[in-house]
C-alpha cells in the first residue's frame, strides 16, 4: 500500500500592495484585507486548504511587522510556523528558507507553495487537484504546478507551455511535462497561445517534495545552491545571526526566474477551480455582487442611470448618476475615482506621492 504524502503548505504572505490603494497601503497590503469576503485573503487561503492539510503543518513566510499581523488573524497556527525573513529578496530566497526548515523536519516531505491573495472559487476541485499534485510530487522527481485555462489573450499574466502527449495519471489528473515558461506577450502573441491550445497561464502555485527541491536547485540553480547547506546549518543551530547572513547573501529574485524557468523534470496540471489572482479594483467585478446594471457596490448606494461601476464606501451613503465603467474607493484619507480600463496606473499615483514626498499615503 502506498504511503500517504507528508504534506506541509507555504503560504506567501508578504509583499506590499499597490494595486489596491487606496485600501491597500504597505502596512495593510491587499492580503490582509476582506476584499472578497468578510475574511481577509490570507485567512482565506490558509481556510481552504485544512480539510488537506492541518493548521500544524501550515507555516507563513513574510517580514517581521507582516508576522505580527498574521499572528493575530491565523491564532491557531503554532507561532514557530510563522517564518521571517530577515530580509526582502523576493520569492526565491523565501522559498529555499521555508524548504529548508520543512527537509529539516522531513526531507520527503511535500511542500505545496501558495499565494496569500488568490481566489479560488471551486474548492472541492481545487482540493482533489491538489491532493492529486501532493501524490505526484510525492512519487516523481519534478516539480510541480498548476496551469490555468486561459480565458483570453492576457498580456498580464506568464503562460506555461506544455506537452499535451504522454501525460503522467495521479488520482485521475493528468500531469503534463512542461516545455518552457513565457514571460508577458504581446497580445498578438497571446492569441497565437491560445490558438495553439498548449498554453496554460501561470498561477503561482508549486508543489514540490523537500529533497527534490534540493536536487533540482543543485542542478539548475548553482547560484543558489551553495547556499543550502549554510541554510539548513544555521536554521539547525538555531542562530539568527547566521541565517540572517545566509539569507541575505542570497540573490533577489523569483522563484520562477531562479529554478522554474530553468528546470527539467516540472510537470503541469490544469487548475481549473475558478481561479483569479484578484489583480486589481477592475477583476472585482467578476467576484462582488452586481446589480441588474452591472454594478458592484460594497457599502449603502443609491445608483441613477449607471452601469458597470465599481464603489468601495462601506462608511457613507454613495450617489452615482450618469457614470459608466467608473471606479470609486473612498477610504479615510484618500478617495479614488478611475476609469476602469485604466486601474493599472494607480501605481504611477503611488510613484508621484512619493516624489511629493507623501509617504502618509503609501
Amino acid at each position: 500500500m502506498k504511503k500517504r504524502p507528508d504534506i506541509h503548505a507555504v503560504i506567501m504572505a508578504g509583499g506590499s500592495g499597490t494595486r489596491f490603494w487606496p485600501l491597500s497601503r504597505k502596512k495593510t497590503p491587499k492580503q490582509f484585507l476582506p476584499i472578497v469576503s468578510s475574511k481577509t485573503m490570507l485567512e482565506e487561503t490558509a481556510q481552504r486548504i485544512l480539510p488537506l492539510i492541518p493548521r500544524r503543518k501550515i507555516y507563513t513566510i513574510a517580514n517581521g511587522e507582516q508576522t505580527r499581523a498574521i499572528g493575530r488573524l491565523l491564532p491557531d497556527v503554532p507561532r514557530e510556523n510563522f517564518l521571517v525573513e530577515p530580509k526582502g529578496k523576493n520569492t526565491a530566497p523565501s522559498l529555499i528558507l521555508a524548504t529548508a526548515w520543512i527537509y529539516l523536519k522531513n526531507p520527503d516531505a511535500v511542500v505545496v507553495v501558495l499565494p496569500s491573495d488568490h481566489l479560488i472559487a471551486d474548492h472541492p476541485t481545487f482540493l482533489r487537484k491538489l491532493k492529486a499534485a501532493a501524490e505526484a510530487a510525492a512519487s516523481e522527481e519534478a516539480l510541480i504546478t498548476f496551469g490555468i485555462p486561459a480565458a483570453f489573450p492576457s498580456t498580464g499574466y506568464g503562460y506555461i507551455h506544455y506537452q499535451k502527449e504522454n501525460a503522467k495519471r495521479y488520482s485521475g489528473d493528468s500531469f503534463y511535462e512542461v516545455k518552457a515558461f513565457k514571460e508577458k506577450p504581446s497580445y498578438d502573441t497571446a492569441v497565437e497561445f491560445l490558438r495553439s491550445g498548449e498554453y496554460y497561464w501561470n498561477s503561482g502555485m508549486f508543489i514540490w517534495r523537500a529533497d527534490v527541491f534540493a536536487r533540482k536547485m543543485e542542478r539548475f540553480a548553482p547560484d543558489y545552491y551553495p547556499y543550502w547547506e549554510p541554510m539548513l546549518d544555521a536554521l539547525k543551530a538555531g542562530s539568527k545571526t547566521r541565517l540572517g547572513a545566509t539569507f541575505k547573501a542570497l540573490p533577489a529574485m523569483s522563484i520562477d526566474y531562479a529554478l522554474m524557468e530553468k528546470a527539467r523534470g516540472v510537470l503541469v496540471c490544469e487548475g481549473n477551480f475558478g481561479w483569479s489572482d484578484v489583480g486589481a479594483w477592475s477583476s472585482l467585478a467578476d467576484i462582488w455582487e452586481k446589480d441588474e446594471a452591472g454594478n458592484a457596490v460594497k457599502g449603502e448606494s443609491v445608483i441613477v442611470d449607471s452601469q458597470n461601476a465599481i464603489c468601495y464606501n462601506p462608511e457613507k451613503l454613495t450617489a452615482l448618476i450618469g457614470v459608466k465603467d467608473l471606479i470609486v474607493v473612498n477610504t479615510k484619507d484618500a478617495l479614488l475615482v478611475c476609469r476602469k480600463d485604466l486601474d493599472q496606473k494607480v501605481k504611477e499615483v503611488l510613484e508621484a506621492l512619493k516624489k511629493k514626498g507623501k509617504a502618509r499615503y503609501l
